[in-house]
């Protein structure tokens, strides 16, 4: 199971290094992310979040920084967890430009869980987020994730645990008028996602994949590198 790890990890590191061109729909992306759950002893509340560093390349062109923490709480005798959270993105430009623009959001999500069979590990995600953009209205936005997790040696995600890991989810805006003359669609965008993890420590597990996301106007292929840390 070491060896189909290792094999994910050299996979991704090829791909990077096909990544280091011009910021186009042609050159990978590379994402570097860092999620965190914590619920506060036996209680039914906790925090979420996560920290995302995403490249137009591999490293030095900054497609986004987005921060991201939320407190969460999960009703008793139910597998549902609710979460209030707060963000706020860093997004530049494409190529050699230095501009930037930031935007704060403010979301509110359910997460459940079900499993089919011994090994495949499905979680449903709603969030809806309100977007305050630089010079532009308050825009809103509804996205839908489907996470499948199969492990391959285990029947849950332990340590140790060599496991596929696939979603898809998307993204639809609330509305077409954002303000100054500016319009969206109603269909933002599209991420479907392919990698394999491995269980670190029973609650520290580490992923490496491939996500292809396509938008209204373009679409991109990003590697990914992502710790998931349950503490």
């Amino acid at each position: 199971m070491r060896k189909i790890l290792l094999a994910g990890i050299l996979i991704f590191l090829n791909l990077l290094g096909y990544a280091q061109g011009g910021p186009d729909e042609d050159q990978l992306g590379a994402w570097y992310m860092y999620f965190f759950n914590k619920r506060f002893g036996e209680s039914q509340f906790g925090i979420q979040g996560d920290y995302q560093f995403r490249f137009w390349n591999l490293g030095g062109d900054l497609e986004q920084i987005l921060l991201r923490t939320g407190a969460t709480y999960r009703p008793k005798n139910a597998d549902i967890l609710f979460t209030l959270g707060y963000a706020n993105i860093t997004t530049g430009t494409p190529g050699e430009s230095t501009s930037r623009t930031n935007e704060n959001r403010i979301y509110q999500e359910a997460l459940f869980s079900q499993r089919i069979g011994s090994r495949f590990l499905l979680t449903h995600r709603i969030r809806y987020e309100q977007r305050w953009v630089a010079d532009q209205d308050l825009r809103t936005r509804y996205r839908y994730n489907l996470f499948v997790n199969v492990p391959l040696n285990n029947t849950d995600l332990a340590k140790r645990t060599v496991y596929l890991a696939l979603y898809n989810e998307i993204f639809i805006n609330g509305q077409t008028d954002v303000g100054d003359g500016l319009t969206v669609q109603f269909f933002d965008r599209n991420r479907t996602y392919l990698g394999v993890g491995y269980g670190l420590l029973d609650n520290l597990r580490m992923q490496v994949g491939w996500m292809k996301q396509t938008t209204a106007n373009w679409s991109k292929g990003q590697a990914q590198l992502s710790l998931h840390h349950n503490f």
